[in-house]
């Protein structure tokens, strides 16, 4: 089985690699362009890369043979992922490889940012001496918020704390118990860690809810002379806006690691401004970083090869066909239970309990349904390239744990899968799915304990009302004023004249005014708009 390294990974790990007489492990010399890739990549089984070398959809193709793709690093964003899993082939990386150089790193810019250590060596390499200038700031008191308590902000914490810091944590899907047990607060609020911490840093994907969120109405609410650490990606700041907020003073350094755009442009402000520490994106460059990725790298395609053993994948985690089949129905439903609950509720979850009745109780692997619900749930998560492969470490990792039930019990549906969300004992919320008539035709059929119908695909609207005669009508009607379509609508009550569900399939998300004007009226409540 030919193995193609095609960028400069460990020597430790191709050795990995070259002492199994199963494998002839072919090491380029250089990057190759696609074109240049095409013609050499037909009988190879595993190809190898980090960032450099593209694995495009036209090299996929021209690869038969290829079984699996091992990016020695943790971002996939130079593999055609989807076009690899068309054509059954197993992408993996390397998430842990680079998580203490990356944290090292970042505690580092702290440290710099508080005694000023690039600025002072600067000041003495052109002939001065100037200690008055470069006067510095204690740690040992302040508090760092960590912004994103993954593997690596849980590092930066560890960290912070043995040098006496106060730690605000921040993450929507960080338990109270886990932050307890690292030794850190959970801040519910993001307001409150800007209004508190004396030095921020960030450790979070780019996402929708991550993409510019420190911008100048993050920075307004920040603590005077706050200081700023970024090691994770450069599109979560706005830099017209951080320029704006260190010349005010109101931000008093910063120490960046990542940028909007990479390399940096040789004319970029930020390589000019006093206040800023620069690196060329080092966060995983160290020797123990790259060996680590070029062993893990090689372990994972060795195993796939060897054993059929799936680690790390970011596509699609290892099933036969048969089984395969069978719970494939159930992971599209799982996932949007998941991701309605997570939608529905603001509270912290610790605990999920997935209850399989009826015929699903009768799948034999429920393993992949079940990393189907995490997934929806933690999809809105801080945590960079989840995938259903790493799903449930990561949730463990945030604290949340899973119970799994096979039911017996007579159910309505011929087949059901129910979520229960805790925070502790107290059950914060419910959601459960069948199918209607074909495995292809899925239906959410329970929330917040009561009957509705809802297709789970696009745009959908869920308040609790007053059941009383117009409720209907005004509703359609304050929708059509503002031109959203409704695609379909489910209600059901707990008594005449009680309590009503109402649930809206809708072509389009509405405006905040409409929300609003919705929310006031003194017999709605509970307005949600979720996208699934």
């Amino acid at each position: 089985m030919k193995i193609l390294v095609c960028d400069p990974v460990s020597a430790k790990g191709i050795a990995l690699l070259q002492q199994r007489p199963e494998f002839e492990v072919v090491v380029l010399p250089k990057r190759l362009s696609e074109a240049e890739l095409l013609p050499i990549v037909n009988d190879v089984v595993a190809m190898v890369v980090r960032s450099e070398t593209k694995v495009t959809r036209k090299v996929i193709e021209a690869a038969p043979q290829l079984r699996v793709v091992g990016r020695a690093g943790v971002g996939v964003d130079n593999v055609d992922v989807e076009a690899a899993t068309q054509r059954g082939v197993v992408v993996m990386n390397t998430p842990g490889g680079n998580t203490i150089s990356t944290a090292e790193l970042s505690f580092a810019m702290i440290l710099n940012l508080a005694r000023k250590v690039p600025q002072a060596h600067g000041s003495m390499a052109a002939g001065k001496w100037d200690r008055k200038q470069f006067q510095g700031t204690e740690l040992a008191g302040k508090t760092l918020g960590v912004l994103g308590m993954g593997r690596i902000g849980t590092e930066v914490a560890k960290r912070a704390l043995a040098f006496g810091m106060n730690v605000l944590g921040y993450d929507p899907f960080l338990t109270e118990a886990r932050a307890r047990a690292l030794g850190v607060e959970l801040m519910g609020d993001l307001d409150d860690v800007y209004r508190d911490a004396d030095f921020i840093t960030v450790h979070m994907p780019v996402t929708d809810q991550t993409r510019g969120m420190l911008n100048a109405a993050a920075f307004s609410k920040m603590k005077p002379k706050v200081c700023l650490v970024n090691c994770a990606r450069g599109e979560i700041m706005v830099e017209s806006d951080l320029l704006a907020a260190l010349d005010s003073g109101k931000v008093a350094a910063v120490a960046m690691d990542v940028y909007a755009t990479e390399p940096l442009p040789a004319e970029h402000p930020f390589r000019k401004h006093p206040g800023i520490t620069l690196t060329p994106h080092l966060g995983a460059s160290t020797q123990e970083a790259q060996e680590k990725c070029g062993i893990e790298v090689a372990e994972v395609i060795a195993g796939y090869l060897l054993t059929g053993e799936v680690r790390n994948a970011v596509n699609l985690p290892y099933l036969d066909a048969k089984t395969y089949e069978q719970v494939k129905p159930y992971l599209t439903l799982g996932e949007k239970l998941g991701r309605l609950l997570a939608q529905l509720t603001s509270a912290q979850v610790d605990r999920l309990h997935i209850t399989f009745g009826g015929k699903a109780n009768e799948l034999p692997n429920i393993d992949p349904v079940t990393r189907a619900v995490l997934l929806g749930f933690l999809s809105r998560a801080s945590v960079k390239d989840l995938n259903n492969v790493n799903v449930r470490s990561i949730a463990s990792t945030l604290g949340l744990t899973v119970e799994e039930k096979r039911s017996s019990e007579p159910v309505t549906f011929n087949e059901w899968l129910h979520v229960q969300a805790f925070r502790g004992n107290e059950k914060v919320i419910s959601a459960g799915g069948t199918f209607f008539g074909s495995p292809d035709n899925p239906r959410i059929v329970r929330v917040f304990s009561q009957s509705t119908e809802i297709v789970p695909f696009g745009v959908v609207l869920l308040l609790s009302n007053k059941d009383k005669p117009g409720m209907v009508g005004y509703l359609g009607t304050l929708l059509a004023r503002h031109k959203v379509n409704i695609a379909s609508m489910s209600l059901s009550r707990d008594t005449a004249g009680g309590q009503a569900l109402t649930v809206l399939n809708l072509d389009s998300v509405p405006p905040q005014e409409v929300l609003d004007e919705i929310q006031k009226d003194p017999d709605i409540s509970n307005v949600k708009v979720v996208r699934l």
